[in-house]
């Protein structure tokens, strides 16, 4: 029996329409290639990349930083409520075998710091650009199919 390898989405929690259209194209893609998309479960770019994910047949599952799964965006169809606030983040990096960053704030960036820190390739879609290791991608496409080639990789 072959397991399912996860692709992470992380990202603001509220964004614009453009941001969200892209997560939702990475979402979809995530889905298509195979893989299961891994993100905070919340909104903004996580409940978009679900939304993609699951229009697309695709697995979600929501890492939440709260105590119950009820918190989750509706496209998440896995919900995981840790009671661990923004410490979730590292469950989400360490879950992922690579993580698609879609624009975002501070909890972003830390997220990029764990996954650095943990040797968890990352691509960034219009989000930080902070070290080399972090791979600057200009499409939801290109985001999608770099993160699947590092996830296999790894």
């Amino acid at each position: 029996m072959s397991k399912q390898r996860l692709i992470g989405v992380i990202g603001a929690g509220a964004c614009d329409a453009r941001v969200a259209a892209h997560a939702e194209a990475v979402g979809r893609g995530i889905a298509e290639a195979g893989f299961v998309l891994v993100c905070g479960g919340l909104g903004g770019v996580m409940e978009a990349a679900c939304r993609g994910a699951s229009q697309a047949g695709g697995t979600t599952v929501g890492v939440l930083p709260g105590n119950t799964a009820a918190d989750a965006n509706a496209h998440v169809s896995l919900a995981l409520p840790t009671g661990m606030g923004v410490a979730r983040n590292v469950i989400i990096v360490r879950s992922a075998a690579a993580l698609i960053a879609v624009d975002g704030g501070p909890g972003t960036l830390s997220e990029i710091a764990y996954a650095l820190q943990l040797e968890v390739p990352v691509v960034s879609l219009g989000s930080w650009d902070v070290a080399p290791e972090v791979e600057q991608v200009d499409s939801p496409e290109a985001a999608v199919a770099l993160a699947v080639e590092l996830a296999v990789g790894q």
